[in-house]
């Protein structure tokens, strides 16, 4: 007897967001990091619909796209309603080739994907100027989790997921996620972006990163950045573009409004997945055995929050906070002109200062996330 295993895919919450959008005369565009699930996402909605599938990473279909016209464009779709084009990102004039789908075959859904934020919005923002509906796509949302795993598995894994991150293939394939990162994180991090961006120096980039890694949850300064790596501060500055960009990390700027004494012009650096954090530095030891699981969790929840407030819509601006005489808050969230403050800890039983300065100053009160009640954190 044979046994078959059956692999559930991961819910995508922006999936209906995405399938409300078809046959609206806009292009959807889907941008997020490799192996997130952009493809899968995508098949997964027009797979018994009438399509034709077209993918930048094989070369007869980039030298057949990248300088096309009508009548090929004709051709090449025939009596297809709906066509996906993968990898976007990978075709050169893109931009134009996709303004012609949009704008000559109105009975055409066009779908694009592409792994570098970077690339893909530089080729579709001035052609598809109000042509197109805009998505992003993370690793898996804590709320994905929890309707794939369940709220009681999901709780206990909590662990894991901090230590190895949310990418689906770590999700789904317990027991080797530090192959999985380690090839991810040597193949998208280091082998995609130094090519794709004609990066000349790639152990300038892996140092950089490394660098941010002990350093999250800490103001980054780029001239400290300049001198451990041997470069000038303006390399760093772009390095780092890149790397958010590419949605490998985030910037968290400080928050600012009545107080002198406040930080202005300082930011935080996270990453948007702690697994790929860790591959970076090579540490998955139990968080028990660590001296940085509170910047992990803070990370975690933090990243967790982008991709909450991100995929259901939620208009949201981010900061971090802290005084020159060093009172801080570690999240700051602005949504619609009402503040709301977050202190972050791993231990409940931590005692934890609040910045009384801050809730007069702004008439609203810190909240404490730690383990107890995280989940309403990360739930909308």
């Amino acid at each position: 007897m044979v046994n078959t295993i059956v692999f559930r895919m991961i819910y995508r919450v922006i999936e209906p967001a995405i399938s409300k959008k078809f046959g609206k005369g806009k292009a959807i565009v889907l941008i997020g990091p490799r192996q997130v699930g952009k493809t899968t996402l995508l098949n997964s909605i027009i797979h018994d619909k009438n399509h034709l599938f077209l993918d930048g990473d094989d070369p007869t279909f980039r030298n057949i796209l990248q300088n096309i016209n009508t009548k090929q464009l004709k051709t090449l779709i025939g009596n297809h309603e709906l066509v996906f084009i993968d990898e976007a990102q990978h075709i050169e004039n893109i931009g134009l080739t996709l303004k012609l789908i949009t704008d000559q075959f109105k009975n055409v859904q066009l779908l694009v994907s592409g792994s570098s934020a970077f690339e893909i919005k530089n080729l579709t923002n001035e052609p598809l100027t109000g042509r197109k509906w805009q998505y992003y796509l993370f690793p898996i949302s804590w709320e994905e989790f929890e309707i794939y795993s369940g709220h009681l598995k999901a709780v206990q894994q909590l662990e894991q997921r901090i230590l190895y991150g949310m990418y689906p293939d770590v999700i789904t394939n317990l027991g080797e996620e530090t192959e999985i990162l380690k090839t991810l994180s040597d193949s998208y991090l280091y082998k995609d972006i130094l090519a794709f961006h004609n990066l000349k120096k790639p152990e300038v980039l892996e140092k950089l990163m490394q660098a941010l890694a002990y350093q999250i949850g800490q103001e980054v300064s780029y001239n400290e950045l300049s001198q451990l790596l041997g470069i000038d501060k303006n390399t760093v500055s772009s390095y780092i573009d890149i790397l958010s960009n590419n949605y490998v990390i985030f910037k968290l700027p400080s928050f600012s409004k009545n107080l002198r004494n406040e930080i202005k012009r300082k930011q935080k650096i996270y990453f948007y997945d702690n697994g790929m954090r860790n591959a970076i530095i090579n540490d998955f030891r139990p968080l028990d055995a660590r001296q940085d699981k509170g910047a992990l969790w803070e990370n975690f929840l933090i990243s967790e929050r982008v991709k909450r407030n991100t995929y259901h819509l939620l208009l949201s601006k981010s900061y971090f906070w802290r005084t020159t005489s060093q009172q801080e808050i570690d999240y700051i969230e602005v949504t619609n002109g009402a503040i709301s403050a977050y202190e972050i800890k791993w231990n409940e039983k931590a005692k934890v200062k609040i910045a009384k300065a801050f809730e007069k100053s702004y008439d609203t009160k810190v909240s404490i996330i730690n383990k107890s009640n995280f989940i309403n954190f990360l739930n909308p």
